[in-house]
This record gives C-alpha cells, sequence and structure tokens, in this order.
C-alpha cells in the first residue's frame, strides 16, 4: 500500500490547509471543497488528511464502524444482531476514501454479494463505498466531472446521514454519515448548486509565485519519492504535534465563547452578500469557533471571522451579471464595508 505524503510537510496553500484542519476539529462545518490549478497539491493535502485525525473506537467486525458509545441508539443491523457488543471495541484510523469518478453505483450504494449467493445461495449485503466512508471522509476529485445520478444520490445520503439501499430483493438502511471533500479544476465545468451547497467550505487553490516556496516543494516532494518511509519518518514528530493540536481544539471547542456581538456580525456580513438560507451563517460561525479552538483562545473575535469569511462564503454567492469580480474579493469587498 502506498505512504500518503505528511500533512506537515505540505508547503503553502495556507487556506486549504486551514480549511483542512477546521473540517477535522468540527466535521459539523461540512465538506471542503478545494478548485484551482493542476498540480498544487490539492489531493495530496486531502489524502494526508488521515494524519491529522485520532483512531476511532469501533465495534470489531462491525462493516459500518459503529461507534461503541453509541450502540444504545444508533446502532446498525449488524451491531443489533451480536451479542452485547459493547463488552468489546477495537481502534482503527479514520476512513479517508476515495469515489472514483468512474465508480458504479453498486460500488458506491452497495449491492447483492455476488459470492455468498452463488456458492451458498445466501442473499446477503456487500457494503459500497459509503459504508466504508462512515464516520469519516469522502473524498472526490475532479468533483465537477462527476456524474448526475450519483450526485443525486451523495446529496440524498450526505443530508439524511443514512443509505437506504432496494435492490436484488434486498432491503438495508445503514449509518453513513461522513464529510465530503473535493477537488477540481474549474476550467473543466461547475459543480451543480445543490452539491455545492453541501460544502462548507470553498478554497482556491493558486500555483505559487514565490521562487523559494517552489524550489522547497520539488526538494520535499522528491526526497518523499525517493524514500517514502524515512521522509515519513523525519516528519514524525511535527506531525504528532498537528495531530495533538486537533485533540487539543475538540476538547475545547465547547469551552469557546461565541457571543451575540459576533453573531450579529456574522448575519450582517451574509445579509450584505445575499446569501440564500441560513446555512451561511452557521459555517461562518463554526468555523470561526473552530479557529479560535485551534489558536489556544476562548473567545471568538472579529480577527477570525476575517479569516474564515471568504472559505465559508465564496461558493454561496449569487451570480450577478453586472459583477463579474472573483467571489472572494466580493467577499472581502463586503467584509470590508460591514466590519470596516
Amino acid at each position: 500500500m502506498s505512504q500518503s505524503y505528511p500533512f506537515a510537510a505540505i508547503v503553502g496553500q495556507d487556506d486549504l490547509l486551514l480549511a483542512i484542519q477546521l473540517v477535522a476539529v468540527d466535521p459539523s462545518i461540512g465538506g471542503v471543497l478545494a478548485m484551482g490549478d493542476r498540480g498544487t497539491g490539492k489531493s495530496t493535502a486531502v489524502r494526508a488528511l488521515a494524519d491529522l485525525l485520532p483512531p476511532l473506537s469501533v465495534v470489531p467486525d462491525c462493516p459500518y464502524g459503529c461507534d461503541p458509545s453509541t450502540l444504545a441508539h444508533q446502532a446498525c443491523n449488524h451491531c443489533q444482531t451480536q451479542a452485547k457488543p459493547k463488552a468489546r471495541k477495537v481502534l482503527k484510523p479514520v476512513p479517508v476514501v476515495d469515489l472514483p469518478l468512474g465508480a458504479t453505483e453498486d460500488r458506491v450504494l452497495g449491492s447483492l454479494d455476488l459470492d455468498k449467493a452463488l456458492r451458498h445461495g445466501e442473499r446477503a449485503f456487500s457494503p459500497g463505498l459509503l459504508a466504508q466512508a462512515h464516520r469519516g471522509f469522502l473524498y472526490i476529485d475532479e468533483v465537477n466531472l462527476l456524474e448526475d445520478h450519483l450526485v443525486d444520490l451523495l446529496i440524498d445520503v450526505a443530508a439524511s446521514g443514512e443509505n437506504r439501499v432496494e435492490r436484488d430483493g434486498l432491503s438495508v438502511r445503514h449509518p453513513a454519515r461522513f464529510v465530503l471533500v473535493g477537488s477540481g479544476n474549474p476550467e473543466e465545468g461547475e459543480l451543480r448548486p445543490q452539491l455545492l451547497d453541501r460544502f462548507g467550505l470553498s478554497v482556491d487553490v493558486k500555483t505559487p509565485q514565490d521562487i523559494g516556496q517552489r524550489v522547497e516543494v520539488i526538494k520535499r516532494r522528491d526526497a518523499f519519492e525517493r524514500d517514502p518511509e524515512g521522509f515519513r519518518k523525519a516528519w514524525l514528530s511535527a506531525t504528532e504535534q498537528q495531530q495533538q493540536r486537533i485533540v487539543k481544539a475538540r476538547k475545547a471547542l465547547e469551552k469557546v465563547d461565541l457571543n451575540d456581538d459576533v453573531l450579529g456580525q456574522c448575519a450582517s456580513l451574509c445579509q450584505r452578500l445575499g446569501t440564500d438560507g441560513l446555512r451561511a451563517e452557521l459555517t461562518l460561525a463554526r468555523a470561526s469557533r473552530c479557529l479560535a479552538a485551534l489558536q489556544g483562545q476562548r473567545k471568538v473575535d472579529l480577527s477570525h471571522l476575517r479569516r474564515v469569511a471568504t472559505m465559508a462564503l465564496r461558493h454561496r454567492l449569487r451570480r450577478n451579471p453586472l459583477d463579474d469580480t472573483d467571489n472572494s474579493l466580493r467577499v472581502q469587498r463586503a467584509a470590508q464595508e460591514v466590519w470596516g
């Protein structure tokens, strides 16, 4: 199995790295969408996400990775049939599952287990990618090229947190709660608005222009490809520090003060931008609170809002045929007008 590039060794792309850390602290923010130039490390950063996450406690042999502490009210069909599953648990890495563009509906949702059906005449369910991604992250590279029928499936499951399969004589329901992460090149097409809305944060990834930074990227990538294991060991300490920072922020999150004045600032900016619904305010508030927790602060202030406003709002703006300004600049301009 190929080894992923260490998250701590990634050079530049500060907005993308911050967005990934924010959803690692609080998955309720929603997913991350990274759109931009080819070869800028979007996929590398996403696949390195597992480095930041502490292992999950799961029920042994559960195909969906159920949490032993929540079996009383969130057990899947498999765990409901087991004898006292709470008495046993194991640790496993947080899943970061790739959804390839050419995946079939059966591969994504799950289907009849043909091996058991042919060998034993048993009608059993073979879980798909959504089951594998439960309690973790589902990554789609070139997400803007994803076929419409798969987009419809993802929207439905992402909204409900449950996958329902009714086919081949099967009737299966299982939990499928995951954070959606997508990347792509905007020149190859746009996302459907319904899917775009499922992403909490959106980042515009550009090719670095600083010569020193470009040289450092080349040096590190070359060192990694020559000796992946040695390179990961060299960055192990920095990786562990980042993981500890994530864990500490998760524990501190509930204690971070998000007062009415800050919420009013969130609402004022979203109102000025004309965003639809209230999801924009929720995302902006949650992302700001996460940033404060990552920085070890106990209160959200305007500096946190300013730092995350663009990534939380740039993909939620209505099209204005009379204004072709980049969405990131529109958010920054509105923030300056509202907040000064």
